[in-house]
């Protein structure tokens, strides 16, 4: 079955822009020291303030309605950039919605994603998040997800679960098709770019793209830059949902560890806890191009771009580009002094 023939639920304002940061460059030291800098703007892929979700959700939601399912049930942590745009996609296809979310705190104060997955009238059960940042939650949520399942299929609702990040098979063909659109682009543009950055989480949008790579002849090789913990398990997380979206494709191509590169130096203290790279980062878009990162993903992959820069790993003579998965509802649940230099 052909990516083309897969069922899809329109979500999402396609394609994104893919642009020149030269500013950006310019303060990384100008074509002495810099690569030629690309954005992939998927943090304007439009729903609920964008970002690279509705790409995966557009096949999950089909999915769902193909199954006959009345109610979305999705997980993470309290300020989810997925469980926000699930619960928007759920009301644009005339779902109901529940979300599962880690919390430090029995009442978090509703502000960012949190008020929006609110505005969206999604049903909200929280369960505490681990004491180390660095620990899965686990047994833990998979409880309650099932509680809430079981509690859902008592009201005569149907039920459909979309694992965390969206990160599945069928998830994953979100972003072999935005590989294509890329690819597309790159080729209209004139560019050959040697690289591209993003962040690796649940690793969804990563087996997606080595997929898409593949299967479209990238000219580039994907630099993950890791914003979670969980080495090995999400290595074998990525290579499982890329292979499985392979078959479900009915394509031969399979892809291998070495595939899917990625760093894990610039995670910091845990997940959503930002360095001080990181900030730099953040405030170095926002003051030279006017773009907002978050501080949660791609803040801190941008910083393991322009240290790589600066260490001299990446030849000022390639172009690089950076893929801009969103999540700038996070900024504002983050205090003015969290986002300090």
């Amino acid at each position: 079955m052909s990516l083309e023939s897969q069922p899809r639920f329109p979500l999402a304002a396609l394609p994104t822009p893919l642009q020149e940061v030269k500013r950006l460059r310019e303060a990384l030291g100008g074509a002495a020291r810099s690569p030629r800098l690309l954005i992939k703007r998927d943090d304007l892929t439009g729903l609920a303030f964008g970002g690279n979700k509705a790409r995966k959700l557009e096949f999950l939601v089909a999915d769902a309605l193909g199954t006959g399912a009345t109610h979305l049930v999705t997980t993470g942590a309290v300020q989810s950039n997925h469980a926000r745009m699930t619960a928007a996609a759920a009301r644009a296809a005339g779902l109901g919605v529940s979300l599962v979310l880690t919390s430090k705190t029995e009442r978090p104060r509703l502000e960012g994603n949190l008020l929006l997955d609110h505005l969206f009238g999604a049903e909200l059960h929280f369960i505490p998040a681990p004491a180390d940042p660095k620990v899965a939650i686990g047994d833990q949520e998979a409880a309650a997800v099932a509680r809430v399942m079981t509690e859902l299929e008592a009201r005569g609702e149907r039920p459909y679960l979309i694992p965390i990040g969206g990160s599945s098979p069928m998830g994953a063909l979100g972003y072999v098709d935005a590989t294509r659109e890329l690819v597309e682009q790159l080729r209209a543009q004139g560019e050959t770019p040697s690289r591209l950055y993003y962040a690796s989480g649940s690793r969804g949008t990563q087996a997606g793209l080595a997929l898409g790579a593949r299967i479209y002849n990238a000219p580039y090789r994907l630099c993950g830059i890791a914003v979670s913990g969980g080495e090995p398990e999400k290595t074998d997380r990525a290579l499982r949902i890329a292979n499985q979206a392979a078959e479900l494709l009915g394509v031969p191509d399979r892809i291998a560890a070495s595939d899917i590169p990625t760093d894990q130096g610039y995670i910091g203290p845990g997940y959503g806890i930002p360095t001080p790279e990181c900030l730099e980062a953040l405030q170095l878009l926002a003051r030279q191009e006017g773009i907002l990162l978050d501080p949660v993903y791609t803040a801190k992959v941008m910083a393991g771009l322009i240290d790589h820069i600066r260490q001299g790993r990446i030849d000022r003579a390639e172009t690089v580009v950076f893929l801009h998965t969103g999540g700038a509802p996070a900024l504002f649940a983050y205090a003015a002094r969290q986002l300090e230099v």
